[in-house]
């Protein structure tokens, strides 16, 4: 049953993913055939403005899971009460809070658009996309951070993907009964209301978890440090966007957030094994059980690795002519950018190498220890950004993400090897440095196959299976030879990362 529930959440959190993915592509190209690129760059700005609210949550959530990781391999129900107890308290009050910032966005936000849009329209989209956000503070965050330290968190992804699919097929009806964006927005929105409502009523009636009023609570440890390295976070990840509505064109906007969606879904679905496993080491840390968590890391790292050989290269190939046929009669903006796109894909291919030191830092509680680094990332995109914009457009602000990226990355590795793994760096250094070669070959043999004229899928999906087959033919043989102990034992750490649930 463990190991059901290990292999469980990692292929829902991958087939999540891939609904996104999917439901991605398809949503924005509606929007923008329908309503245009300044809308859809509209409607993308009022998402990551709302996003400064999901901070609050993401800053403090990986704290309380920390937490109940240690309560849940001890078994110690009255601690788990008391923390579920503080964080459902914690997270009703950012619903309260988020209403007041959305009243603030509604007076302010569509003074960045000018003239484009009237006040009503403006105000009635605000709200529109607002709905769900409200909705997660008030009745389902607190839940599904512990169906996730409890190791379920298939059936948020379960969830999850129910509720994408239904809002997808929503907008798919009203957009071809040319129905307003308001409506279209709003109630999409409502239908991902069904999740928090779910998860809350599954766990108060599978688990013993109370948190009324006889219940005394747990102070939420290292709570600000967390908040504040997900604020710097948050900005740093919401950045070009924000730069872009100020200092550039909604169509600018609009064209990143085109590139960034593609990005944004490879790197969670990549992302994806990270999380399936999270919960396993953050109870080999709880256990202190150093050697079956250098053992078990070592292996899943060379298999994460190899991932990122394989995925990321192909995407850093394929990203710009997808996007020209993705774009096939839009007039109103040239969404061909081809060196912004390499750029903006090589950021998120630093993120995505920088994912298993950040689960094993969450799973260890080291929020303090890694706050700095945080803040620094998020200045040195800002300054970047704004100074780069003026003069490169999308391609400055992807220069800045990038830079800053970086930074931030050597810190975790160099964080989670030293303090938490303690091993030597270069560990990591000698994988990441294979990725780089992997990435270099791929690059170089495709730049020899003749790539047809992309005025079609039929023509992008030949052209992508040319490049993921020279990728594979690449990496798999090249990483095997280096990695052929760690491949060899990758059925045996699945399965003992499975069995560290608490006996």
């Amino acid at each position: 049953m463990r190991k059901k529930s290990a292999i469980l959440n990692i292929l829902t959190s991958i087939f999540f993913q891939l609904v996104t993915l999917v439901c991605g592509l398809i949503v924005p190209r509606l929007i923008i055939g329908a309503y245009g690129s300044e809308v859809n760059g509209f409607a993308n700005t009022i998402t990551q403005f709302l996003a400064f609210i999901t901070l609050l949550q993401a800053g403090v959530g990986p704290v309380v899971k920390s937490m109940l990781y240690r309560e849940i391999a001890k078994k110690d129900q009255n601690r788990i009460n008391g923390i579920m107890k503080s964080a459902e308290l914690f997270f009703r009050g950012i619903g309260l809070i988020s209403v007041g910032y959305i009243i603030v966005l509604c007076i302010f936000l569509p003074n960045t658009v000018g003239d484009k849009f009237d006040i009503f329209f403006s105000v009635t989209l605000i709200i529109a996309v607002s709905i769900s956000t409200i909705a997660e503070y008030l009745f389902g965050i607190t839940y599904m951070i512990f169906l996730q330290a409890v190791q379920k968190s298939y059936i948020v992804h379960l969830l999850s993907t129910f509720t994408k699919l239904a809002s997808t097929i929503v907008v798919i009806i009203m957009v071809h009964f040319d129905c307003s964006i308001v409506l279209v927005k709003a109630i999409s929105s409502l239908i991902f209301i069904i999740k928090p409502i779910m998860q809350y009523l599954y766990v108060r009636r599978r688990y013993n978890v109370e948190t009324g009023s006889n219940i005394e609570r747990i102070k939420i440890k290292q709570k600000w440090d967390g908040l504040a390295q997900h604020v710097a976070y948050t900005i740093h990840q919401n950045t070009d966007v924000i730069v872009l509505s100020l200092f550039s064109t909604l169509s600018n906007v609009s064209i990143y957030g085109v590139y960034n969606m593609i990005t944004t879904e490879i790197k969670s679905l990549i992302t994806a094994f990270s999380g399936g496993l999270e919960a396993g080491f953050g109870d080999i840390i709880a256990k202190k059980e150093r050697k079956k968590l250098l053992s078990s890391f070592s292996k899943y790292e060379s298999f994460y690795m190899t991932l990122v050989s394989i995925i990321y290269p192909c995407t850093l190939l394929l990203i710009t002519p997808f996007v020209s046929v993705y774009t096939i009669g839009v007039t109103d903006a040239n969404y061909i950018q081809g060196e912004f796109g390499v750029l903006i894909t090589i950021a998120a291919m630093v993120y995505a190498i920088r994912q298993p030191y950040n689960s094993i830092v969450l799973a260890a509680g080291h929020f303090k220890q890694t706050k700095r680094g945080a803040i620094v990332e998020a200045l040195v995109n800002i300054v970047l950004s704004v100074i780069l914009v003026w003069k490169f457009g999308l391609v400055g602000v992807a220069i800045g993400t990038l830079v800053a990226m970086l930074i931030r990355s050597i810190e975790f590795i160099y964080h989670t090897n030293k303090h938490i793994l303690r091993r030597s760096i270069f560990e990591s250094v000698k994988k990441i440095f294979i990725v780089v070669i992997d990435t270099i070959l791929i690059a170089l043999i495709v730049h020899f196959i003749p790539m047809l004229e992309m005025n079609s899928y039929l023509h992008w999906i030949m052209y992508a299976i040319e490049v993921f087959a020279v990728a594979l033919v690449v990496v798999l043989p090249f990483n095997y030879l280096l990695y052929k102990d760690d491949f060899r034992d990758l059925k045996r750490m699945m399965k003992m990362v499975a069995r560290r649930k608490q006996d």
